[in-house]
């Protein structure tokens, strides 16, 4: 089977599982989707190019806020593309600055600016004498689960397309050496700015759909840097440089969370550290990286 076969065989899939699960299992799938749709949209820019954020909570954050203060204002189809605007506006004016700095210095910059948007929007909501929002009549979990698994594909579609496109290879050139794809005539601002954007759209959107799903906005939940390094993790284990490694990622934490979290959360959190530095000290190309290897390995 090609590739493209195997991922609409995935998605009818996914696309079955809602209709025939109770609402415990449609709010995990909910999850899964979330999970999958902020993975990949994280490696459309991070493992595209090698800059590892830590702000991407502050895009699904933003989505969230949108949402509640749009909610029985605006329709819900003119709601949800508002806060992939707001969010890609904010990606751009945030990036001019901050996609000049590499390495370390980036990473802290980004979980910077993802904690100064939240207390800034912590700060308003307090001065509006409002510690959270309550959305009522907010669509059931049977349709929010469909409107999700379309964010999913999206993203990983999006890893795809970057995957072989020109402004893939020149994403990919800057992430190999920065320096030398610029003096190739590689526009690496103009590529990286647009790759942050793009980055933003869909966990805007996201957040705008979980902040449906819970029915409620606050925050320090919404602007959590746990969902961040959520993101990392799953991306890593996955595999961050391919379309497949959203979805492994995020099922098999999924998977651990559904088995140790209500249980063990503690020594779930433990574990999920240990597979981290496990998987970036001896299985770098994550679960997919991994599998390929061994395919590779048994043909010859």
């Amino acid at each position: 089977m090609t590739d493209l076969t195997v991922w609409l065989a995935l998605l009818a899939v996914f696309a079955v599982l809602p209709a025939v699960l109770g609402t415990y299992g449609q709010g995990v799938m909910f999850q899964l989707f979330a999970w999958i749709a902020l993975t990949a949209s994280w490696v459309a820019f991070s493992g595209m190019t090698g800059y590892i954020s830590l702000g991407h909570a502050v895009f699904y954050g933003l989505g969230g806020y949108v949402m509640a203060l749009s909610w029985m204002t605006l329709p819900l189809w003119v709601a949800l593309p508002l806060s992939a605007v707001v969010a890609a506006v904010f990606a751009f004016l945030a990036g001019l600055p901050s996609l000049r700095v590499r390495g370390p210095y980036f990473v802290i910059l980004t979980f910077g600016l993802a904690e100064f948007v939240k207390f800034i929007v912590i700060a308003i909501e307090s001065s509006l004498g409002m510690s959270g929002r309550l959305l009522l009549g907010a669509p059931d979990v049977s349709v929010l689960v469909y409107a999700m698994l379309g964010l999913a594909a999206l993203a990983v579609a999006l890893v795809m397309g970057l995957r072989h496109s020109r402004l893939g290879m020149a994403l990919w050139s800057v992430r190999e050496d920065e320096v030398a794809a610029m003096t190739l005539g590689v526009p690496v601002t103009k590529v990286k700015l647009l790759a942050f954007v793009l980055s933003a759209v869909i966990p805007a959107m996201v957040g705008a759909l979980a902040v449906l799903r819970s029915t409620y906005f606050e925050p320090m939940q919404m602007f959590s840097p746990i969902t961040s390094f959520t993101i990392v993790t799953m991306a890593i284990i996955g595999g961050s440089e391919r379309p497949a490694g959203p979805v492994l990622g995020a099922g098999f934490i999924m998977l651990l969370s559904e088995i140790l979290w209500s249980r063990a959360p503690e020594f779930y959190m433990m574990l999920l550290g240990v597979l981290l530095l496990g998987f970036v000290l001896f299985a770098p190309d994550g679960i997919v990286g991994k599998w390929q290897s061994r395919r590779r390995g048994q043909v010859v």
